[in-house]
């Protein structure tokens, strides 16, 4: 395997520290690199730069040569060669490094700068932090606390702008907030592709809208309140529904399709509120797709499961195994697996159909990617199904051949795995002529007609992995507690399997990530505890023939860097 070649290295200096760089790097992160924190607004690494708050000026001088001989120009106090610095302040994010850079963030013209900065920016900036929805996560908040003069000479009326304007069905603009850091507006024309902001009018009366006759409304729109560092655009869907310092951060897996954008789930006292991008430059760089961001609605939907049930009536688990395992006992069977279920899930499902000796099916669900992070392939773990052996083969829409066996009498009970089986082709007349079991978080069709129902959880209420559609394996976290009424899919799932086979067989996660670690070689030395948190690339050689979705391997990839600004 050739080795991929290292970037060149630059040495800079930033507050006398020498550090080595990847060529092309500003400022803003050569400091980060060193902990050096170069406070800014309008800045942000997935975006153009465009230098326009000024909140990230620093003090920047090269080394002295001779213009005629090119040779060093010493320092006769110090002995080193003398640093000619540039009298007036630059801008951080428009400074690519360069050789013998020597940069200053700590020094009085700068700290000076950056009071004036903020005292400009907070002109006409509303009092309103202790009613303001991004309290507690404000950057204008704590860098004013930081970089700010602590005090206000403005003694003149503040310009009063609109609020409570409605962008689009899920953004809300408080705009007397807005500082015109224009990441919103860069967001939506370089990466949802949506150009549809613009700042109209000129100096302190700039406000931000939407161009006659458009609105936010792309998949992606929310993405403009995740990266706007003040209060000026809010979530309509969040919006004072909580204050975030109350909320408990899990890292989780977007579900809504195979791209396995990671996401962060907050919740306080088993209820959650919202869920937002997690970074991971490898899937997703730090954006969702809107339609993500409700899934956790699903949680405490008027149609969620909430009742053990055998033949139509209210029934403890162990019986309703039991019962489960009587109707294993005429043969016959057919099991319905999920592309929503974990690796783990479908590893427990691939064992209870070698116990069983039963075939094997999965539901494909296929929808129109958009070539960013919603792909079209719309079930999460397809490719974790392959890599378990659950399938050996790409699943279809319809259960053609699983109907052909039920009306040819092949066929005496199914389980279904969260499958509603009438949406995957199978009539009432089908169903009726089998007998059911229904392992899901929601009723339909399938459980009205099951046997025996065995509620389980949604992906907010457990862990587990899935794999996405690089073949990287990636963790989602419990974030809240099960519904009552509810079992871990994995109990649920050990306990047919023992019952299938009269061996006692585990439901927890750790010792079923023991038995996935031997059938996966990848992840032998690999337990689901230390599983890095941007996920794990598995070999998808073995795969490499399937006839995967039209499309679906497309994901969002990162725009080459924009050139610099001048300041």
């Amino acid at each position: 395997m050739i080795a991929s070649p290292k970037p060149d290295l630059v040495t800079v200096n930033i507050d006398g520290k020498e550090i080595a760089v990847p060529k092309g790097t500003n400022v803003i992160e050569a400091a980060r690199l060193l902990n050096v924190d170069v406070p800014h607004y309008c800045y942000h690494p997935k975006l153009s730069v465009v230098g326009n708050c000024r909140m990230c000026l620093i003090e920047m001088g090269m080394p002295a040569v001779d213009p005629a001989t090119k040779a060093p120009i010493m320092d006769p106090a110090t002995g080193k060669q003398k640093i000619n610095w540039i009298p007036r302040p630059q801008i951080g994010c428009g400074t690519n490094v360069s050789p013998g850079l020597h940069v200053k963030t700590l020094s009085p013209m700068v700290k000076d700068a950056r009071e004036g900065v903020m005292e400009f920016l907070l002109i006409n900036h509303p009092l309103d932090c202790p009613i303001c929805d991004q309290a507690g996560e404000c950057k204008l908040q704590e860098q004013s606390t930081g970089y700010g003069r602590g005090y206000s000479r403005f003694i003149e009326q503040k310009n009063v702008k609109p609020k409570r304007t409605q962008l689009g069905p899920r953004v809300t603009l408080d705009d007397e907030r807005c500082i015109l850091c224009s990441r919103c507006i860069r967001f939506s024309k370089e990466v949802a592709k949506d150009d549809v902001l613009g700042f109209i009018d000129r100096g302190s009366y700039s406000t931000l809208t939407c161009y006659p006759g458009k609105e936010l409304k792309n998949n992606y729109s929310l993405n403009t309140v995740d990266i706007c560092p003040v209060g000026a655009l809010t979530s309509t869907d969040f919006r004072f529904k909580m204050r975030v310092w109350f909320l408990k951060q899990t890292n989780s897996i977007d579900t809504e399709t195979s791209t396995g954008a990671n996401t962060v789930v907050w919740s306080r006292e088993g209820v959650i509120y919202r869920i937002t991008p997690r970074r991971n430059d490898e899937v997703n760089d730090t954006w969702m797709a809107d339609s993500g961001r409700v899934l956790y609605k699903q949680v405490q939907a008027a149609d969620r499961v909430s009742a053990v049930k055998v033949g139509g009536a209210d029934s403890a688990l162990d019986i309703a195994v039991n019962a489960a395992a009587e109707l294993f006992k005429a043969g016959s069977v057919a099991i319905v697996g999920s592309g929503r279920s974990s690796v783990e899930e479908q590893l427990l499902t691939k064992q209870l159909a070698t116990a069983l000796k039963a075939s094997t099916h999965l539901v494909s669900r296929v929808g129109e990617g958009d070539k960013l992070l919603v792909s079209a392939d719309r079930n999460p773990n397809v490719r974790g199904a392959l890599v378990t052996g659950l399938i050996a083969a790409l699943p279809s829409a319809k259960l053609t051949d699983l109907a052909a066996a039920i009306d040819a009498g092949k066929i005496k009970t199914i389980v279904s795995v969260g499958e509603d089986l009438t949406a995957a082709g199978l009539t009432a007349a089908q169903l009726a002529k089998v007998a059911i079991v229904y392992l899901g978080t929601h009723a339909n069709a399938t459980s009205a007609a099951a046997k025996v129902v065995l509620p389980t959880l949604t992906v907010f209420e457990k862990s587990g992995t899935f794999v996405n559609q690089q073949f990287r394996i990636q963790k989602f976290l419990k974030a809240i507690p099960g519904a009552a009424g509810a079992t871990d899919d994995l109990v649920v799932l050990a306990k047919l399997v023992s019952a299938a086979t009269g061996t006692l067989v585990s439901g927890d996660l750790s010792t079923v990530w023991k038995v996935l670690s031997a059938a996966v070689p990848a992840l032998g030395p690999v337990t689901f505890a230390n599983l890095p948190e941007t996920g794990l690339l598995l070999d998808s050689t073995p795969f490499a023939a399937l006839p995967f979705v039209e499309g679906e391997t497309l994901h969002y990839k990162p725009a080459a860097p924009a050139a610099a600004a001048t300041a």
